[in-house]
């Protein structure tokens, strides 16, 4: 009797570790998320300022309006796969503005658009580090749910895996570069 009740208690208490562990690491992944919000937020803040920068040099009308609507949408994405989508979109149209750089010798000694383009392309250095943790997070979660025998309790609370945030497009994936007239 003494063993079946040791037993029953064993099992009882590592339900009970395997269910918190779970939630740790579920907890972690939220986190991490919220470190990538905090960048992607980051980073639409800068843009319209770069784009004010930009339009001063030339009317970017349609560039700027489509812009402007992605960085609207996106405030409003909560999911990795559908945030990576739009980010592709946003650097698609953010990479237009940077060139006129080229074009524009004097927006290249624009210090407010030097300003700018570092603030950016340190928020791009924070976001890629933000999205290494992230994944690093769901990684060790998803393992977690997987592995037998705490798999059982993952099935019976009904966790779920965790979505990687992919990049899909090696547009997203290259830093923002920062061209100086050194």
């Amino acid at each position: 009797m003494t063993t079946l009740i040791f037993i029953i208690v064993a099992i009882a208490l590592w339900g009970l570790w395997s269910y918190n562990t779970i939630i740790t690491l579920k907890n972690q992944v939220s986190s991490a998320w919220s470190d990538i919000d905090v960048q992607l937020t980051r980073r639409h803040d800068l843009i319209p300022q770069l784009v004010k920068t930009v339009q001063t040099y030339k009317d970017y009308e349609q560039e700027t309006f489509e812009l402007t609507t992605l960085l609207r949408s996106a405030e409003d994405n909560h999911s990795p796969s559908s945030q990576e989508s739009l980010e592709t979109q946003i650097n698609q149209k953010l990479g237009k503005l940077i060139l006129l750089q080229e074009a524009y010798p004097e927006l290249k000694a624009n210090q407010s658009f030097l300003e700018l383009m570092q603030a950016l392309a340190d928020t791009e250095d924070k976001l890629q580090y933000a999205r290494r943790y992230y994944n690093g997070s769901v990684k060790v979660y998803n393992t977690k749910l997987q592995q037998v025998p705490d798999n059982l309790i993952a099935n019976l609370f009904r966790f779920k895996d965790a979505e990687f945030f992919e990049v899909a497009s090696p547009d997203i994936r290259a830093a923002i570069e920062v061209k100086t007239n050194d």
